[in-house]
């Protein structure tokens, strides 16, 4: 009796730790007033106000709309230390054809770098404030939550938040090597200077 007890409990307790865990069942993150300017990296809301949330079926049934996919993943950094005279080739693979932006997420943004974000973004809807947009970079990242309530702020008012991000597109389709956006890497080159 005390066996059946004991193994009752342990059964129980793995089950309510495994469902604290990340890979089991979301933290209940409440959604901030503005912008999120903590670690970029950690939980997310299951929400995002004024957006549409969607899992990977949701983005295959957009595709055909031609949505402008905006991934905000940070670019890799030179590591300390590696000699200058090192290559150093970084390959940052994204859904085929996603604009990258990479840091457009971040918060606060200078305002140079916000209007930058928001010229590029309208230059890709062709100025059209209800084109489908839709916002991702890694799973468990602020920035496309971010670039998302930007957007939402600006008058998009199709915006589609993807938090699987490119992981959970890769779990089902190929990526594409991505480059930087052109557009948006002259218009923050200064400040990747500075850091």
């Amino acid at each position: 009796m005390r066996l059946i007890a004991r193994t009752a409990a342990l059964a129980a307790l793995s089950l309510l730790l495994g469902a604290a865990g990340p890979a089991d069942s979301p933290v209940n993150v409440p959604e901030p007033d503005g912008l999120y300017t903590g670690p970029p990296r950690g939980y997310t809301p299951a929400t995002l106000k004024g957006a549409t949330v969607i899992d990977l079926k949701g983005l295959e049934g957009l595709l055909p709309e031609k949505p402008v996919l905006i991934d905000v993943v940070l670019a890799d950094r030179r590591p300390a230390g590696l000699p200058d005279d090192r290559p150093w080739l970084p390959t940052h693979r994204s859904i085929p054809g996603a604009v990258w932006l990479p840091g457009a997420g971040g918060a606060p943004l200078p305002p140079d770098q916000e209007d930058a974000f928001l010229r590029r973004v309208a230059e890709l809807t062709g100025g059209d404030p209800s084109k489908s947009v839709v916002t991702f970079c890694r799973p468990e990242c602020w920035g496309s939550w971010n670039a998302g309530k930007r957007l939402i702020a600006a008058g998009y008012t199709r915006v589609h938040w993807f938090p699987l991000g490119v992981e959970g597109w890769q779990d089902d389709h190929d990526t594409a090597v991505a480059k930087p956006d052109p557009a948006w890497v002259a218009a923050t080159a200064g400040r990747e200077a500075q850091r």
